[in-house]
């Protein structure tokens, strides 16, 4: 991008750790290092754990889909500490609005992962019941439109009286994830415009992974993402996307204010996508091995091992987490593969909430339609 194409007000990325796994806090990162104080031991060695068994998973979960098990699937490798350190910063009684690709996000909230693998599998309607698994809300594959469900959800929130009151114990805030090229639908802007007119308790995550499919990301803004919050009068801030523990402070600083009633943030994370953007896609076709090459250099989860060596981590502990991994990547595949078809009848079974007699007048007719194929004439 030509330099003189970005705006001279922008502000230096928030970082903690260096690509090389080092301490050293950059400038902009002092307001949030307080927030570390909230982490343990055990929660730098879960933050690891869960980076290292999603990528196991989606490892396995795209050699299904080559194997012919599932229609298709959308690879999160590279984004780990994006989402593990973010999904950590929320709270119970938060809300989160997925895109399609926080398959972590959802396993810390009480996801099962094989839940997942049957809606990319074809085989429901929807996937699970977000207030049975963290709060936690559908996938969504129409570009941007979660962030309109989160801003009319967040705005429910403020109606109903469950933020803002005071306590931080139960105040609630929502968390809605979208990529960089979802930023640039009509959707994500008017998600904006009301988060900013009616200040509602919710963190926009952009998840700029820098390539929409085979659009790269200077190709749809001429500055950094994060600086369309700001033309919204909206608080924003851009955050080393693989740097788990930036990820964690900076989040759990925006949700802390939403929660409190000071209104939306956006925080533009910067990470890449190794993989394809789903195995319909091949990458080959619009990136160099160079760019590749120097992203892969950056990997999250290197990174916060080097850190955790630093730490007294020892081998063993990466080796107890490798075989963790494994397991927990075999057992998908086992159950994957004991996945059937439903009966066509859930079909019917949540159009309504109670029972209606045009669900049981068409439920006859498939009846009968289907049964006149049985034993009569081609």
């Amino acid at each position: 991008m030509n330099n003189a194409s970005v705006p001279a007000h922008t502000l230096p990325t928030v970082q903690l750790l260096t690509p090389e796994g080092v301490f050293a806090p950059t400038e902009s990162a002092e307001e949030y290092l307080p927030y570390l104080e909230r982490l343990g031991e055990d929660d730098y060695r879960r933050f690891y754990r869960d980076m290292a068994v999603v990528r196991r998973f989606d490892t396995e979960a795209a050699n299904l889909q080559r194997q012919g098990q599932l229609a298709l699937w959308v690879p999160s490798h590279g984004q780990e500490a994006a989402q593990v350190g973010s999904a950590y910063a929320t709270r119970a009684q938060d809300h989160i609005f997925p895109s399609y690709r926080e398959h972590v996000v959802g396993m810390i909230r009480g996801l099962d992962p094989v839940d997942i693998l049957r809606m990319l599998r074809g085989v429901t309607l929807g996937g699970w019941t977000p207030e049975e698994h963290g709060n936690f809300h559908l996938y969504t594959l129409v570009l941007a439109s979660q962030t309109l469900h989160a801003t009319g959800y967040a705005m429910g929130m403020q109606l109903d009286g469950s933020t803002a009151t005071g306590n931080p114990e139960t105040d609630a805030a929502v968390i809605v994830y979208y990529g960089d090229g979802a930023s640039s639908q009509g959707d994500a802007n008017e998600a904006l415009v009301f988060a900013a007119s009616y200040q509602t308790p919710q963190v926009f995550f952009v998840q700029n992974n820098h390539w929409a499919i085979s659009v790269p990301v200077e190709r749809q803004s001429r500055s950094p993402l994060y600086l369309r919050g700001t033309g919204f009068g909206i608080p924003s801030v851009q955050v080393d996307g693989n740097d788990v523990l930036a990820s964690f402070a900076v989040t759990a600083k925006a949700m802390d204010d939403a929660r409190a009633g000071q209104g939306p943030a956006l925080i533009e994370a910067l990470t890449y996508r190794i993989g394809a953007h789903t195995t319909a896609d091949d990458p080959t076709k619009y990136r160099t091995t160079d760019e590749l090459a120097s992203w892969v250099a950056r990997d999250p989860i290197a990174r916060f091992r080097t850190y955790l060596e630093g730490r007294g981590a020892g081998s063993d502990f990466f080796a107890a987490i490798d075989e963790e991994a494994a397991d927990y990547a075999a057992d998908v595949r086992r159950r994957a593969l004991e996945i059937r078809s439903p009966d066509r009848s859930v079909i019917f079974d949540n159009v309504y909430a109670e029972p209606h007699p045009l669900i049981d007048e068409q439920k006859a007719w498939l009846d009968r339609y289907e049964s006149s194929f049985e034993g009569g004439d081609a």
